[in-house]
């Protein structure tokens, strides 16, 4: 394994800023990861990745065995080289989309459908590390088990102590020493859980650490908790980083707490359907009173959307269902959301983290 080294530049209460040096190269937080799932943020390119500004690149390790297979992307150099991105990548283990399959789950592994074609397909803590590392991301997930919430505390309970089996399993059987290897925590909303499995799973010893299971049905003010209830026990000088998680509130109140790196579909899940994440809160461009607006989707925002075109050619393309409204909204929030965490950086070494914190909340909470 390769320890993420975290050097820490500036704090303020929890939050701070940092430089995370991997093996191939650094980046910065806190910071926002876009959502390859199958090798391509939606509607996206690796070329818009780095003119957005981006420094990691998530793909799906569920979506990617199955097509194109890892062995496929081995044989290209690896998942960078496969999608023609010169950043960093990182993998989630696919659990998270191997339970919403309804799977079968025993002590060793799951056993789960193909989406694509129906076929049957195993996975076990060794599988999904030698998947990782065929398709050869920066960094990869150990396999956990992720239940919906609410849940009840056996559930909970039996998804710990799996998770921490499992995440053993992980770390005897990764082999690539140019590869970083995060744990995860579970726990759910129950706090001496999470407590107890951020704890357990530091005594593993990992190169990162994760924060799974949340945004799956609970509150936000239940998430927040959560991740005060456990992030104390994860390592200062190791990133931390919230799985799935991306609408604005929730990443200023994590990096509040500590937070260094999030992922989420939410960006291009909203862009798909006409609406954008802008600093009055969220813009849906269908609307008829955008019609004639020749206002940018956001006026305090320097994307190359906002500063070429206008809500009402943007409704137009939406109206329409031309692919390229899309895209084009899809990319702003990609941007905008990147802008945030730059916005928070500044913040956090400026000292006026809190008062950032206030004015976005007051929009977003």
């Amino acid at each position: 394994m390769f320890p993420v080294q975290l050097e820490i530049q500036s704090e303020e209460g929890g939050a701070r800023t940092s430089t995370a040096t991997t093996h191939r190269g650094q980046y910065h937080t806190p910071c926002f990861m876009p959502v390859g799932t199958r090798g391509a943020v939606k509607y996206l390119s690796s070329r818009d990745y780095e003119e957005l500004g981006a420094e990691i690149v998530l793909g799906n390790t569920y979506h990617l065995m199955l097509r194109p297979g890892a062995d496929v992307i081995d044989r290209f150099g690896g998942l960078g080289a496969f999608s023609g991105w010169k950043g960093l990548t990182l993998t989630d283990s696919g659990g998270f989309q191997v339970f919403s399959l309804d799977p079968k789950v025993d002590d060793d592994g799951v056993t789960f459908k193909s989406t694509y074609d129906g076929s049957y397909h195993r996975f076990t803590p060794e599988i999904a590390v030698d998947t990782q590392e065929k398709i050869g991301a920066d960094i990869q997930m150990v396999l956990d088990v992720c239940t919906s919430l609410p849940a009840e505390p056996e559930v909970v309970r039996l998804a710990l102590e799996r998770t921490h089996a499992w995440a053993i399993r992980a770390r005897d059987a990764h082999t690539r020493p140019d590869q970083s290897l995060f744990g995860i925590v579970q726990g759910g909303t129950n706090a001496a859980m999470r407590a107890e499995s951020a704890r357990r799973t530091v005594d593993v010893g990992f190169d990162g650490y994760a924060i799974g299971g949340l945004s799956v049905g609970e509150s936000r003010a239940e998430m927040v908790d959560a991740i005060g209830a456990c992030i104390g026990d994860l390592p200062r000088d190791r990133p931390r980083y919230l799985m799935g998680v991306g609408d604005p509130a929730s990443l200023v109140e994590a990096v509040d707490l500590g937070v260094d790196q999030f992922d989420c579909v939410l960006q291009t899940r909203l862009g798909r359907h006409g609406t954008a994440l802008t600093s009055e809160g969220k813009v849906n461009i269908k609307n008829a009173q955008f019609v004639d607006s020749d206002e940018p989707l956001d006026s305090l925002c320097s994307c190359w959307v906002c500063t070429t075109h206008s809500r009402g050619y943007l409704r137009h393309l939406a109206q329409t269902g031309e692919p390229t409204g899309s895209r084009l909204v899809s990319v702003h929030n990609v941007a905008w959301t990147i802008s945030l965490m730059n916005e928070m950086r500044d913040a956090i070494n400026d000292g006026t983290f809190s008062a950032l914190k206030r004015q976005l909340l007051a929009v977003w909470g």
